[in-house]
């Protein structure tokens, strides 16, 4: 994470941070966040390590809006180990979230809003009733997913950087 870390200073981001050792960076940028932005990161990593990962980015504002969306809030029980965000690269077209809703999925709950999938698996992740592939295959838009309990130390970790940067 360290070199990745780098990598994110070498093209001019500032605060850059790491969480966990699953890709997750935060950084500061005087830039818009765009799908260029993350194409531009894609690049360097590819050339840095060899091969190039899909770059989801959300602005802090987008992660705050995205755990405020949580369809299961109010549900008591819900397990955060359980319970995945897909960070979606774009929202999906109206028709690919129409299949994604069609989706037979119990025991697992699944809610698609705008960019993101809110997915819950009550007998845990490593036996999902719910095909994957399926859900690939509906949804057409590359993503990647965070348990929520990352998601939100993630938000967290952002909330710093914002607090640090307007205080000056």
């Amino acid at each position: 994470m360290d070199a990745l870390c780098q990598l994110y200073e070498s093209l001019g981001f500032t605060n850059v941070r790491s969480y966990v050792q699953s890709g997750n960076v935060l950084f500061r940028t005087s830039g818009a966040v765009s799908p260029k932005l993350a194409t531009k990161i894609e690049a360097e990593i590819e050339k840095k390590f060899g091969f190039r990962p899909p770059v989801i980015l959300r602005t802090a504002a987008e992660l705050r809006d995205a755990v405020a969306r949580n369809p299961f809030h109010n549900h008591p029980g819900i397990e955060p180990n359980k319970f995945l965000v897909t960070f979606l690269a774009e929202e999906p077209s109206a028709a690919a979230a129409e299949k994604v809703r069609a989706i037979k999925a119990d025991p697992e709950k699944l809610h698609i809003r705008g960019r993101e999938l809110y997915i819950y698996y009550p007998n845990g992740l490593a036996r999902p009733k719910m095909p994957w592939t399926a859900l690939e295959k509906a949804v057409q838009v590359i993503g990647t997913a965070r348990n929520w309990n990352t998601v939100t130390k993630l938000l967290d970790m952002a909330e710093e950087l914002e607090k640090k940067f307007s205080a000056g």
